[in-house]
C-alpha cells in the first residue's frame, strides 16, 4: 500500500500570481522610508487584476492629496481583499501607519520592461499618477515552500519563485520614492528587500505530509 501524502494540496486556493517588491530605508536599522508592492493576480475569488500598493511616507496614516500613499489597481475588489486579509500582514506593511489610510485609484494602463535576467520593470499609470518600480543587478532564481506557521497569514501555505535585486528604485512620476535596499530577514536567511516574486501561490491550510 502507498502510504505516501498525495501530491496534490487539498486547501482552498486564495490567490495565485506575481507579488515583487520594493522596500526602502535609509539606513539598514531605521524605519521605512518608501514601500511598493505590485501585484498581477492570475485567480481569486475576485477575479483577475494588477496594480500597485505605494506608501511614499510609510509612517503617516494619510491618503491623497495630502500623502502618496495609494494603491492603483484595475480590480478594486481584488485590491482591497489582498489589503486586507495578506498585504496588511507583511512585516513591513503591519507597521506601517500609512496603510490604513490608503486611496484605491483606478489604474489606466498596467505594463511591463526589461529582462528577469538583468533588469526588469512594473509600470502602472492611473490618471494622476505613473508609478515604475524598477529591479537591478537581479540574482539567480530561488523556489520557496513556506509552511503556514512560518508566513505572514499564519493561515497559508505559500509557494514562489524569488529573484533578489541588489539595486532598485520606484518613482512616483518621475520622483524617486526616498531611502535604499537593505536586508530583511526571510525564512530564516537575509535577503534583499527589492525581490521579484513570481508564480506565486496561497494556499489555506497545512499541505499534506507536513508536520503541524
Amino acid at each position: 500500500m502507498n502510504n505516501a501524502p498525495s501530491p496534490i494540496h487539498p486547501g482552498r486556493v486564495d490567490w495565485t500570481g506575481d507579488n515583487p517588491g520594493i522596500y526602502l530605508k535609509d539606513e539598514q536599522d531605521g524605519p521605512w522610508t518608501g514601500l511598493a508592492t505590485f501585484f498581477r493576480i492570475a485567480y481569486s475569488p475576485y477575479g483577475m487584476g494588477s496594480g500597485v500598493l505605494l506608501l511614499d511616507q510609510p509612517d503617516v496614516a494619510q491618503g491623497l492629496p495630502a500623502v502618496r500613499n495609494f494603491c492603483i489597481s484595475d480590480n478594486e475588489t481584488l485590491a482591497r481583499f489582498l489589503v486586507d486579509k495578506f498585504f496588511s500582514k507583511f512585516a513591513s506593511f503591519r507597521v506601517s501607519s500609512g496603510l490604513g489610510a490608503i486611496s484605491y485609484l483606478q489604474a489606466t494602463e498596467v505594463s511591463r520592461a526589461g529582462d528577469t535576467r538583468s533588469r526588469y520593470q512594473e509600470i502602472v499609470k492611473s490618471n494622476e499618477f505613473e508609478v515604475v518600480m524598477t529591479w537591478e543587478s537581479l540574482g539567480a532564481p530561488y523556489a520557496v515552500d513556506m509552511p503556514v506557521e512560518s508566513g505572514p497569514t499564519k493561515e497559508h501555505q505559500m509557494y514562489s519563485l524569488f529573484l533578489d535585486a541588489q539595486d532598485a528604485q520606484v518613482t512616483v512620476n518621475g520622483r524617486r520614492l526616498r531611502g535604499k535596499v537593505v536586508e530583511r530577514d526571510f525564512a530564516g536567511t537575509r535577503k534583499s528587500t527589492a525581490f521579484l516574486a513570481f508564480s506565486e501561490t496561497w494556499m489555506q491550510g497545512q499541505a499534506p505530509g507536513r508536520p503541524l
